[in-house]
């Protein structure tokens, strides 16, 4: 890993993290719209990668990469937050599937597959595969969640209160435990799916491999067990966490 004057060869360095970098960008496809391209992701994720050689000054082992895990995945967000990931009509028609399933789980008792949600919604089956196809950005939790506006820009990407940021709120000990209440309640085939791409840490492809099922059909599976998530959990957590919220806020 050193050159003749002793010095780290950034060449063969860049090589030998770069199949890291593409597990990041796979891990994070998943999250994102099919109109995000894995090639911009992984350019992101190699600047990430060059940063953290430029910055890390403790030698280049395993305490390296984690270091380098975290700009590589920070590179990756930041060119993200520069677009807004999930177009709003997407975004709006992903809030009226989360209507469909809390009426439909109040009706049943029990949470409803996909056919009875696509008739709930006046659509076909096709139609509504498609949309959760294509709505793979969608994330648990919006800023528009709190502020109740349909237009609203994408706050998240550029609000720098780090209090009010989604990733802090799910920090809160009310809100993780109504989501391990959620993710109990999932579907079994979802709540597999979940366990592994967010415990082990799989990628689609591996996690359809598993299932016996094609990436894309997973990728449907995840953005319908987030609407399942966010229907159960907002429902039962978003007003107390409004309140909390404006209570920093006149604070």
């Amino acid at each position: 890993m050193y050159n003749a004057a002793g010095q780290p060869d950034r060449e063969e360095l860049v090589q030998r993290f770069v199949p890291l970098v593409k597990r990041i960008a796979h891990h994070l496809m998943a999250r994102l719209p099919a109109s995000v391209l894995f090639d911009d992701l992984f350019q992101n994720g190699m600047l990430g990668l060059l940063d953290a050689m430029e910055r890390f000054e403790e030698g280049l082992g395993a305490q390296f990469e984690t270091y380098a895990t975290q700009r590589i995945k920070g590179a990756m967000l930041d060119g993200l937050r520069e677009n807004d990931t999930l177009p709003r009509h997407l975004r709006r028609e992903m809030r009226r599937i989360e209507q469909a399933i809390s009426a439909l789980e109040q009706s049943f008792g029990r949470p409803p597959n996909e056919t009875e949600l696509a008739d709930q919604l006046g659509i076909p089956l096709a139609e509504y595969q498609k949309t959760l196809q294509e709505a793979r950005g969608h994330q648990l939790l919006y800023f528009e969640d709190f502020s109740g506006q349909d237009d609203e820009d994408f706050l998240d990407r550029h609000f720098t209160n780090d209090d009010a940021n989604p990733a802090r709120l799910l920090e809160d000990q009310d809100l993780r435990r109504a989501l391990v209440v959620a993710i109990e309640k999932l579907p079994e085939r979802e709540k597999l799916m979940m366990g592994l791409y967010y415990e082990q840490e799989l990628n689609l492809k591996e996690i359809g491999e598993v299932m016996g099922v094609t990436e894309s059909r997973i990728c449907q599976l995840h953005s319908q067990a987030i609407s399942r998530l966010r229907a159960e959990v907002l429902g039962s957590q978003l007003p107390k966490l409004k309140a909390k919220r404006k209570g920093r806020m006149d604070g």
